[in-house]
């Protein structure tokens, strides 16, 4: 669905799997600045929503999932994943408990997948998941500048040091962006917050991944996995790579050449000496850093090995470095890394 956003003076639609809110609203790179400078908004109403309640909600999806949900507080946010059996990811959730119910936000159009394996494993619990992405919109906040509280309506609120996600009512949707436009907070297209995304080191679930991924292999064994809890489905998997092996691949930052006059495609080769040795993810025009670009690539690449993306020369930087897993403690350069996992 189209979000009221699109009605904005000078908004040009996204593309893809983002159709139905803005890519930007005439000025990408001014845009980009007031969410890493000063303070912003994104309309991310494209995300899907899922709403859990019942009183077995948190121990229940504890049990799916690769987070520990079961201690979750009211208020606070998590990141975790369904993996397969084989414990390649299937979903990235962001979420957080509003003390009656668990909401999490996903990637556009798999909320239907989402909800079809959460049915099958409902059993007799008390439980009740429900998709409501045609009641509910996301809307981020990001910028040194923005409040630190949730705007007025909101119905709950996922943080983290990257910035604010905020669920809204669809139909107020355009009446609190217009309000936070009051107040200072200037709207930014999803062009600009992909940018800043990628240039944060931060993996988009079907842009910088494919159906092989493994957590360990994009850094989310830091921020969506919790090691010791207990058994969930693909947990084999995650604890062989953690404690005897190592991912087949990592995920790497990507400076490209700015001399060339456009960007790597989503799944272009990334090629080193001729030899294909990974695939393009997101890529973008960052206001400062220029042409950017995640990729993922054979771990046993070396780390200072000039590398091409889709015909672009790239210059690699570290994100998940090569001896991850074997109880070795990834230490990710990430801008504005995410709130780390609870013990």
């Amino acid at each position: 669905m189209d979000s009221p956003l699109l009605a904005q003076a000078g908004a040009v639609p996204a593309d893809g799997i983002d159709t139905g809110v803005a890519a930007h609203y005439g000025d990408p790179y001014a845009e980009q600045r007031a969410l890493a400078q000063s303070a912003g908004q994104v309309d991310r109403s494209n995300r899907s929503i899922v709403r859990i309640t019942g009183e077995d909600r948190l121990s229940w999806l504890h049990s799916l999932t690769t987070q520990d949900i079961e201690h979750l507080a009211p208020g606070e946010t998590a990141q975790a994943l369904v993996l397969s059996p084989q414990g390649h990811i299937e979903h990235h959730l962001t979420l957080a408990d509003d003390g009656t119910a668990l909401w999490a936000h996903v990637e556009p159009g798999t909320a239907e997948a989402l909800l079809a394996f959460l049915q099958s494993m409902r059993f007799l619990l008390r439980v009740d998941p429900a998709d409501v992405t045609g009641d509910f919109a996301v809307l981020t906040l990001k910028g040194p500048a923005t409040s630190a509280e949730p705007p007025e309506g909101s119905v709950v609120s996922m943080a983290d040091s990257f910035g604010m996600d905020v669920v809204v009512p669809r139909d107020r949707l355009r009446d609190i962006s217009a309000d936070l436009e009051r107040d200072g907070v200037r709207l930014a297209g999803l062009a600009a917050y992909e940018a800043l995304r990628i240039a944060a080191h931060r993996p988009r679930l079907g842009f910088d991944t494919d159906h092989k991924t493994l957590p360990h292999e994009v850094g989310w064994i830091d921020t969506a996995v919790h090691l010791t809890k207990g058994c969930y489905r693909g947990q084999e998997t995650v604890a062989r790579v953690h404690n005897i092996g190592h991912p087949p691949r990592r995920l790497v930052f990507l400076h490209l050449d700015g001399s060339e006059d456009r960007l790597p495609g989503h799944g272009d080769p990334v090629t080193a000496d001729g030899a294909t040795v990974g695939f393009t993810g997101s890529a973008a025009r960052h206001f400062e850093l220029g042409p950017i670009a995640l990729g993922l690539v054979k771990r046993t690449v070396p780390v200072d090995a000039p590398l091409r993306a889709g015909g672009v020369p790239a210059a690699q930087e570290v994100v998940v470095p090569p001896d991850a897993g074997a109880n070795v403690t990834i230490s990710l350069k990430r801008r504005g890394a995410l709130v780390p996992p609870r013990d």
